[in-house]
C-alpha cells in the first residue's frame, strides 16, 4: 500500500452536539464479502438501502484513514491558494466541461438580497492518457502530490466501488462483474475526484437563505462516494416519506448515494437520490465545510437503456417510456453539466428530450 503524503495532519472540527433528525442509514460492510453467503447478505443490505433510503454507509475497505486525512489536507491547502492561481484552472464551464476549478459566485441563490453561492469545486478526472492535458500545469500542492492523488483515486475504484458494483449486480440477478465491467478504470468515462469547499455565511445571510446553502438535486452517475467529515450539512429526502433528514458523520466510512445513470440503467428500480446542503447547526456554523468526493460513471459510450436483468422485467426509464432516444453516458453528462453550470439555467429546463433539470427546496 502507498504511504500517505508528508503533509501536516488535517484538523477536523468537533462534531455537533445538537440533537438533529438523523437519517437511519444502513451500513454495507465490505469485510464480510469473502464468501458467497456474505456477498448475498451484503448485496441485500445494499439493494434495500438504495431502494428505500437512497444513501448508505460503506466500511471495511482497504484504505487507511491516514490517506484520507492527507487528501483533506491537500484540499485545504489548495483552497488556501490565491484566487488568481485557482482561476488559471477554470475550464469552459458553459460548454459542460467541469474538470478543473469552478469558482464561487456564479449563481444568485437569493433574488431578494442578491446573495451568490460560496461553493468552490476542484475536479480531477481519471488518470488516463485522454486526460493528460487536464493533469498538466497544476499548482505545486497538487503537482507535488500527484502520485498519491492518483493512487488514492484508483484505490477508491478498486477497494470501494468495484465491490459495490459487484454487490449491486448480484442484487439485480446479473453476473457478478456486470456493472464492474461497465466501470473499468481503463474505460474512457467521466469519473472524477473532487475537493469541494462551502464557505460560511453570516447569521443574517443564513436566515435570508432559509438555512439552506444548496438546493436539493441528484447526481449524474451511478454512485457518489463522500468521505466522512464532521460538519453536519448533508440532508437527504427519503424515497418513501419525502421527509428531509440529516446524514450523520460516521467514523471509518464513506457515505454513498445512488445517482441518475443507475436509475436509468435499472428503469427506476433504483432511484437517484435527492439531497441538499443545509446550513450547519449553530455550533458548527462558524466554520467552512470541506468535502472530499468521488463520482463514479460508466463508460462514455454506454447507452443508458434499462438493463436486461431478472428483477427489471417490464421496467423502463424516462426516455424509453416516451419512445425517445436514450442518451449515452457522455451525452447525458455534457447536457446536464451545461445546465448545472450555465449562468442562465432555470429549474425545470429541458436538459434532453424526456429529462428535465429539477431543483428541490
Amino acid at each position: 500500500m502507498p504511504v500517505a503524503v508528508p503533509l501536516s495532519s488535517y484538523d477536523y472540527v468537533p462534531e455537533t452536539k445538537e440533537n438533529l433528525e438523523w437519517a437511519d442509514l444502513p451500513t454495507v460492510d465490505l469485510s464480510k464479502i469473502d464468501t458467497p453467503e456474505g456477498k448475498q447478505q451484503q448485496a441485500q443490505v445494499l439493494i434495500d438501502a438504495v431502494r428505500t433510503k437512497g444513501f448508505f454507509y460503506v466500511t471495511g475497505y482497504a484504505i487507511s484513514q491516514a490517506r484520507i486525512d492527507a487528501q483533506f489536507a491537500i484540499g485545504q491547502k489548495f483552497y488556501e491558494l490565491p484566487l488568481e492561481e485557482k482561476l488559471k484552472l477554470v475550464p469552459d464551464l458553459e460548454s459542460g466541461d467541469y474538470n478543473g476549478y469552478r469558482p464561487a459566485g456564479r449563481r444568485i441563490i437569493d433574488e431578494k438580497t442578491g446573495l451568490t453561492d460560496r461553493t468552490e469545486v476542484f475536479n480531477l478526472p481519471k488518470f488516463l492518457p485522454h486526460f493528460a492535458a487536464k493533469h498538466a500545469n497544476y499548482p505545486p500542492i497538487i503537482a507535488d502530490n500527484i502520485v498519491e492523488i492518483e493512487l488514492f483515486a484508483r484505490d477508491l475504484h478498486t477497494y470501494v466501488l468495484d465491490p459495490l458494483f459487484d454487490l449491486t449486480s448480484i442484487a439485480l440477478g446479473l453476473p457478478e462483474h456486470y456493472l464492474r465491467d461497465l466501470h473499468k478504470y481503463e474505460n474512457l468515462s467521466e469519473d472524477h475526484l473532487r475537493y469541494m469547499k462551502y464557505s460560511k455565511y453570516s447569521e443574517e445571510e443564513t436566515a435570508a437563505l432559509g438555512y439552506l446553502w444548496g438546493k436539493g438535486h441528484t447526481d449524474l452517475g451511478t454512485y457518489t462516494l463522500l468521505a466522512r467529515q464532521p460538519v453536519a450539512a448533508l440532508q437527504i429526502r427519503d424515497h418513501t416519506t419525502g421527509q428531509w433528514a440529516w446524514v450523520k458523520p460516521q467514523n471509518n466510512t464513506f457515505t454513498v448515494n445512488a445517482c441518475d445513470a443507475l436509475s436509468f440503467l435499472t428503469g427506476g428500480y433504483i432511484k437517484s437520490t435527492i439531497h441538499r446542503v443545509a446550513a450547519p447547526p449553530v455550533d458548527q456554523r462558524h466554520v467552512d465545510r470541506l468535502g472530499l468526493l468521488y463520482f463514479a460513471r460508466p463508460k462514455n459510450d454506454l447507452v443508458l437503456s434499462t438493463i436486461d436483468a431478472p428483477v427489471l422485467k417490464g421496467k423502463e426509464n424516462e426516455f424509453e417510456k416516451q419512445g425517445l432516444k436514450v442518451p449515452t453516458m457522455e451525452e447525458f453528462v455534457v447536457a446536464k453539466q451545461k445546465w448545472q453550470q450555465g449562468r442562465g439555467s432555470k429549474r425545470n429546463d429541458t436538459i434532453l428530450p424526456g429529462f428535465h433539470g429539477l431543483i428541490f427546496d
